[in-house]
């Protein structure tokens, strides 16, 4: 099917039309389709990626857990990532401007800026404490090897530490019921965070960290000063490097004794344990979280696409690569932790971990044992910075272009950089409390409830609203006009039936498995989970507000008109392109679409007469279209 596109589309026009200029001068493009791909694969592939896949891989199963991941991978990941990019490809707009569609749902749309404001605030502190690695490891002996700092604790036991046979083995083999103290841990928990006792207790502001986040909102706002147009050009390093790292960090950790015993303990696999449900309702998770559904970053990615574009294709290729990472990744972490289980004589489940744990703890310890720890440990943090900036990149994109496209005149447009400046200025204002020595409290707070269920509800009302609002054949049809086939019956399936079921099944897990939120030994109080439920809601919240405001001030007699017009598709709903707008999105010429419409002359050469005189031809889906259409 994606050779039948490709084979059918020449300089963006479908096949029986004229080529087309194709590009919006209002809004702006990519620069070529590589620049797209590029930025949604590093918007798909961030930090869970490395800390949290191989985690759960090994924990459910192992190679077992890889079925389950890629069946929905293929029945949910795909076809939702398919959705987006061609709800966002076809209307050339944001999060917010795609409600069109459907004014009524609009309240989607702010919920998913609600979701990517508190995810762009805490993923730009895991950044700047990647940051704060990244610099204190340019030194000989990084700093979490040995003992003997003044944050050390007589419990702690290091790696490389003198007489560990009689030390380690007596803390980790007799005493079974308390876990060794590493170098690594009491750095991350004593120094870097210099961590309170309570999440009410805010302290002080880590200066360090504060100076670190500073860096990191400095770098995302100067690689996204130009919008795509810059983001485009810095995502041919941001988004491939991590893959060399990836790659030497992989090459040296096969090599280590004991390498084979960690990447088995990863792979091999526990086929009891496929008929666990909570083993599928974690690859649905993962595949859901990771691909970034629901965010609002596809959508605005793909707005930037020319509108023949071929989404279909991109959509496969990148939800591939991001899964295949996430397998890539599992060997990489694994090799390091099994050369370390190795080296302290314990099983590898006594060394593994996820989350901050590994990235701050588990793997920077394993790093000390190698030669030249520093360098490796350089290598590593850059690669997670990386990471976390291809993602902070569509975060902060998303907020900027949705706010761009609501106002929409030319005045905001023009100044563009400065609304990127104060949200940029905005979140790092607010992620000043994150630095705080209760701020890692706060940070797990907003990653378990601000971006957990209400995403799942944010992406099941959206498949509902395209497919049983708006109406499946008309968005199938859409699609046609846009790629110039429609979309395979596959596709037709899983969006009407299969994913909005496999989205309720992650939704009533979700539900299910519920656990209140801890760090380490410390349970967090009411208040807090209270706070986290608030943040959780607070996006959801907007679906039915506005939802009631828009049929408040739609026009009707009864509730029932007021429904019906509420839910239609707004007259300026369709391609943004004057030139695509053919068939049933033909222009009616007043006032209210002309100013939604970016009108393009395709060969100013021509006359007006020579213009008029063009004859329509017949295009593939099936609509008459000029030759050399303009208003």
């Amino acid at each position: 099917m994606a050779d039948k596109c490709s084979e059918g589309l020449l300089n963006g026009a479908v096949p029986g039309e004229r080529g087309k200029q194709d590009k919006s001068v209002k809004r702006g493009n990519w620069g070529n389709q590589i620049e797209f791909v590029l930025t949604s694969v590093g918007y798909a592939v961030g930090l869970g990626n490395v800390w949290r896949f191989p985690y759960l891989c090994y924990r459910n199963g192992g190679g077992a857990f890889m079925f389950p991941y890629f069946i929905m991978l293929v029945f949910c990941g795909i076809p939702l990532f398919f959705m987006e990019l061609s709800f966002g490809q076809f209307a050339s707009q944001g999060c917010l401007g795609v409600w069109r569609v459907s004014p009524m749902f609009k309240g989607v749309g702010y919920g998913m800026m609600v979701v990517s404001t508190y995810i762009g605030i805490y993923y730009n502190v895991v950044i700047c404490i990647a940051f704060y690695y990244f610099f204190v490891s340019m030194t000989r002996v990084l700093p979490w090897t040995y003992c003997s700092n003044a944050w050390n604790t007589p419990d702690c036991v290091g790696v490389l530490d003198g007489n560990l046979s009689s030390r380690a083995a007596l803390n980790l083999a007799l005493n079974a019921t308390q876990k060794r103290t590493s170098p690594s841990e009491e750095y991350w928990r004593r120094y870097v965070l210099d961590l309170s006792d309570d999440i009410g207790n805010l302290g002080e502001v880590r200066l360090p960290l504060l100076g670190c986040l500073g860096v990191s909102w400095v770098v995302v706002f100067l690689c996204l000063i130009k919008g795509v147009k810059s983001s485009g050009k810095v995502v041919y390093f941001t988004a491939t490097f991590p893959y060399v790292v990836l790659t030497i960090l992989f090459v040296r950790g096969i090599t280590l004794e004991g390498a084979l015993t960690g990447i088995m303990y990863y792979l091999t696999p526990q086929w009891d344990k496929i008929l666990d449900a909570k083993v599928w309702g974690d690859a649905a998770s993962q595949i859901f979280y990771s691909l970034g559904c629901a965010w609002g970053g596809l959508i605005t990615m793909a707005s930037y696409n020319k509108f023949h574009n071929n989404c279909y294709r991109d959509s496969i290729i990148i939800s591939i690569t991001n899964c295949a990472t996430s397998v890539y990744a599992g060997f990489v972490i694994f090799s390091i932790l099994g050369f370390m289980a190795n080296h302290l004589g314990v099983d590898v489940s006594k060394v593994a971990d996820h989350g901050p744990g590994l990235a701050f703890v588990a793997y920077p310890e394993a790093l000390t044992l190698l030669p030249i720890s520093p360098l490796w440990s350089i290598l590593f943090f850059f690669m997670l910075i990386l990471l976390g900036l291809g993602t902070q990149f569509c975060l902060l994109e998303t907020l900027v272009t949705a706010i761009v496209d609501e106002v929409g005149n030319e005045w905001i447009i023009r100044r563009k950089t400065f609304v990127t400046l104060g949200v940029a200025v905005a979140g790092f204002l607010l992620g000043v409390p994150l630095t705080t020595q209760a701020g890692i409290y706060w940070l797990l707070l907003m990653d378990n409830y601000a971006a957990s269920f209400s995403l799942v509800v944010i992406s099941c009302i959206m498949c509902v609203a395209i497919m049983y609002i708006y109406g499946h054949r008309n968005y199938f049809k859409d699609i046609e006009m846009m790629l110039g086939f429609p979309p395979p019956l596959f596709f037709q399936i899983c969006w009407r039936f299969i994913s909005p079921a496999i989205i309720f099944f992650i939704l009533v897990f979700t539900v299910i498995q519920y656990r209140p939120i801890s760090y380490n030994d410390y349970v967090y109080p009411t208040w807090a989970i209270s706070i986290g439920f608030l943040m959780a809601l607070s996006s959801v919240i907007c679906i039915p507000i506005y939802a009631i405001y828009k049929v408040c001030c739609s026009e009707g007699d009864t509730l029932l008109e007021r429904l019906k017009n509420a839910t239609k598709a707004s007259k300026d709903w369709g391609p943004a392109l004057a030139e695509h707008r053919s068939g049933r999105y033909a222009p009616a010429f007043s006032p209210s679409t002309e100013s939604h419409l970016e009108v393009q002359p395709l060969q100013p050469e021509k006359s007006r007469s020579e213009a008029e005189a063009a004859s329509p031809v017949q295009g593939s889906n099936g609509s008459a279209h000029s030759q050399d259409s303009r208003l």
